[in-house]
């Protein structure tokens, strides 16, 4: 009777293991990878945070090089090439631009057959990050070549990339995925939330979850929303991510800078039940003024039949299609004016424009269709190269 294959190995590092785009795409992908067919192992440059912990529980091996954010240290080069020695990998799968470059080395340090990156962002600001990160995109964008393979989760972030200097003839674009079973519209739940934040069953609520960040943009967001509580009275707002709170001093300056009126904002911080409040909501906004590339969190917003409003950054105008509305970045007026314009339709429409949105998810963008894609990628391509995967032209 012949012996089952062994499993490919496929080392997966990231910059950090803290809630983020990219780190809940990684969680989502390995925790769904047959184990028959694909070993994971997750590496981040700095001590897990609560990905780390949510691989752990899921039983995946988590390691860390010990280095320090924003940090670069010799140290966590030698501890990246002793462990990539041990662990003997086909595969090394890099996440967000500190960690491919480091992955780059000491793959090649190692003897990796196969070193792929993986790009998340569409165009960057570089003035808003610390010099180190221009350094390295642009660094990378020279060594690029020397990698077999480099997805990216967004056309956008091609595009941007290839003028960055990133060789094309090894980029593929890879969309996220979207859990439909996760994310799904649930009528209890709509209800629960509003009772939980103390409002009447038919109160709008419309919500954004994104970490406190430049590129999120809140402050047009909270622009946005105090005009569109002008317009509608019975609508409030909900913000959930990381930094969120209202002792958070920035956030504190930005509510008040908004002449947001008092009790129409919630402030709900880093949320573990991003799916109940998802399907709460009666309209999505991702407000971003620069960088994303294929947003998990308007994905996630559309699987749980949720119309969306957001700007023309990355690939989100892609994503929403003809299932809910696009603005111009760092435009309250436009955004607001779209909320409101959703806001006023009527119950039976908005819910029909959330069902076109769950049904384009599936379609498109369904998590098990990229799961087995990136099987394929990792189990079969691995060892042909890019010559024959359809590059960005």
């Amino acid at each position: 009777m012949p012996c089952e294959p062994e499993p490919v190995s496929v080392v997966h590092l990231i910059t950090s293991l803290a809630v983020g785009g990219a780190q809940m795409h990684l969680y989502k992908t390995v925790t769904r990878f047959d184990p028959r067919l694909i070993r994971s192992t997750v590496v981040s440059l700095v001590p897990p945070g609560p990905v780390g912990g949510l691989l752990q529980e899921a039983g995946l091996p988590v390691h860390h090089l010990g280095m320090a954010k924003g940090r670069p240290h010799p140290a966590g080069l030698a501890r990246l090439v002793a462990l990539l020695r041990r662990l003997r990998p086909q595969v090394l799968q890099t996440y967000l631009y500190h960690a491919d470059l480091l992955g780059l080395l000491a793959g090649r340090l190692a003897g990796v057959p196969r070193i792929f990156w993986n790009l998340r962002q569409s165009v960057m600001e570089f003035g808003r990050y610390r010099r180190t990160t221009a350094w390295t995109v642009r660094l990378s964008a020279r060594l690029s070549r020397r990698v077999d393979l480099i997805l990216v989760n967004s056309w956008a972030g091609a595009d941007y990339h290839r003028r960055l200097g990133y060789d094309p003839e090894r980029m593929l674009v890879v969309p996220n995925g979207f859990d439909l079973e996760r994310f799904r519209p649930d009528p209890g739940a709509y209800r629960e939330v509003r009772r939980d934040l103390g409002l009447a069953p038919d109160h709008l609520l419309v919500g954004m979850f994104a970490r406190l960040d430049p590129q999120k943009d809140h402050a047009t967001f909270l622009a946005a929303a105090a005009r569109v509580a002008a317009a509608v009275p019975q609508v409030s707002f909900l913000l959930a991510g990381t930094g969120l709170t209202p002792e958070q001093p920035q956030v504190e300056a930005l509510v008040r800078e908004s002449a947001l009126p008092p009790g129409r904002l919630f402030l709900l911080g880093e949320r573990r039940d991003i799916p109940r409040l998802a399907a709460a909501l009666d309209v999505f906004v991702l407000s971003s003024a620069f960088g994303e590339g294929c947003a998990n969190a308007v994905g996630e917003a559309m699987a749980a039949g949720v119309p969306c409003v957001v700007t023309r950054v990355g690939d989100s105008p892609r994503l929403v299609g003809d299932t809910g509305l696009t603005v111009p970045p760092r435009n309250p007026e436009a955004l607001a004016r779209a909320v409101t314009r959703l806001l006023t339709l009527e119950a039976p429409q908005r819910r029909l424009l959330g069902e076109a949105a769950r049904s384009r998810i599936a379609r498109h963008f369904a998590l098990n269709t990229i799961v087995a894609r990136l099987t394929w990628l990792y189990t079969e391509a691995a060892p042909v190269g890019p010559a024959g995967l359809n590059p960005v032209a």
